[in-house]
């Protein structure tokens, strides 16, 4: 891998942590994602399953873990299954993890090559009574296509129909919405990337610029440092495009006086940082740019204070609204007359900020957790308000990531320039 080597105590302490939660007498199988084709003989990259890298650190495709705390013969108790080598993959991939690596990355005593799966399936099924197996429970992932986990859900219900199935996912988002002191510190690493990427771009950008050559930037950046690469598609949306919330075309020309609203953030070691800023094209704020960057810095101020221990995102959602509102009618865009009559079902804001003002992060870029419960220390949330003028033709959004402490909040991303003087500094350089 690319990152520099994880304390395995994160995993050990993680699948300890797991463990204190199953039923008595549980089994856990877990599956790697599939290496995914494109056309003829072509993949995409391998990404791991986000709740194996969790619990084991294995960055490696054909991986599985089991667990089993209460199997009568300890040995049994944690099981990691690895893809073996061979003279023929060495030569055409290049080497895959060792027994011993993968122990070390771990902290698992017990590996096996993954064609011994079934062997040792059936060895240790029949003393489970609970088996918990996991599935993509997001509401907003794709459930068209089969996974992985997918396939072997019927295939086990096939083969065992007599077992109880527990669900393995409510477990993991309870436990991984709250980060690790070790987490933290690769966010952080992540957003440090983040950083470089970004004043990259600032200094690159002119006009007649076209986005792709900042994407470009932005990448190079990235990979010099360590990272995977982008997070997510990056938004790189110059002039009107910054309207169009998800824009990845990054294929127009930066025009003088327009705005670029760039959303991107680095990945690495599978952690996300997710980051958006506003760029005047030629170095320069006009006075109206200004006044909507203003408007969406307060309310994001505001939002930002919101996001403490106790508090719940539908509060935050309710206050942020009125804190919009008020900017709304300051930059002549609503009229209070106009709020005060408005229908409770559909506020006259969303018109100009029509998403979200937070999500959790984490190994997704949007993070498992329950949108529903308070928030709680140690986890970490984006702030991201917008203001979106397509006759105007701006669209400003601005976006940190913040972790929630004992003592309030930490905006892991402070020192990014963000205020309108300093980014207008940063361009001047």
């Amino acid at each position: 891998m690319r990152y520099e080597k994880i304390d395995s105590q994160l995993f050990i302490s993680n699948r300890q942590r797991l463990k204190d939660l199953l039923k008595p007498n549980s089994m856990v199988i877990l599956q790697s994602n599939d290496v995914l084709p494109t056309n003829a003989d072509g993949t995409f990259g391998f990404r791991q399953n986000n709740d194996i890298f969790y619990l084991t650190g294995i960055d490696q495709e054909e991986t599985l873990l089991i667990l089993f705390p209460d199997f009568p013969d300890e040995k049994f108790r944690e099981v990691l299954l690895i893809r073996e080598t061979s003279e023929y993959i060495k030569i055409w991939e290049g080497e895959k993890l060792s027994k011993r690596q993968a122990n070390e990355v771990s902290g698992i005593e017990k590996v096996l090559w993954t064609s011994n799966f079934e062997t040792l399936l059936r060895k240790l099924i029949f003393l489970a009574e609970h088996v918990y197996l996991n599935l993509n429970e997001h509401d907003g992932g794709n459930w068209e296509f089969e996974t992985r986990e997918r396939r072997f859900i019927k295939e086990f219900k096939e083969k065992f129909p007599l077992h109880r199935i527990e669900r393995f996912a409510p477990l993991m988002h309870q436990l991984r919405v709250i980060k690790q002191p070790i987490e933290i510190e690769l966010i952080k690493k992540a957003i440090q990337i983040t950083h470089k990427g970004f004043v990259r771009m600032a200094k690159y950008l002119k006009p007649k610029i076209a986005e792709f050559e900042l994407e470009a930037e932005l990448t190079h950046e990235f990979l010099m440092n360590r990272s995977r690469g982008h997070a997510f598609q990056p938004i790189i949306a110059s002039g009107e495009n910054a309207c169009v919330l998800h824009y990845v075309s990054n294929n127009q020309i930066c025009e003088d006086n327009e705005l670029v609203l760039m959303d991107f953030g680095a990945e690495y070691a599978n952690y996300n940082a997710d980051i958006t800023r506003c760029l005047p094209v030629n170095g320069k704020f006009t006075s109206r740019q200004k006044e909507v960057y203003q408007a969406v810095l307060n309310v994001m101020k505001a939002a930002k204070s919101m996001i403490i221990a106790g508090n719940t995102m539908e509060n935050l959602r309710n206050k942020v609204a009125k804190v919009m509102e008020r900017e709304l009618i300051g930059l002549g865009l609503l009229t209070e007359n106009e709020v005060a009559n408005q229908y409770e079902d559909a506020p006259l804001y969303k018109k100009y900020f029509p998403h979200g003002i937070s999500h959790h992060l984490g190994l997704d870029v949007h993070d498992v957790g329950n949108r529903y419960e308070p928030f709680k220390v140690g986890m970490i949330f984006t702030c991201e308000p917008g203001i979106y003028i397509p006759e105007e033709k701006i669209g400003i959004r601005l976006e940190n990531d913040i972790l929630i402490t004992e003592n309030g909040n930490f905006d892991l991303m402070e020192g990014i320039p963000l205020e309108i003087d300093e980014i207008e500094a940063l361009m001047s350089n």
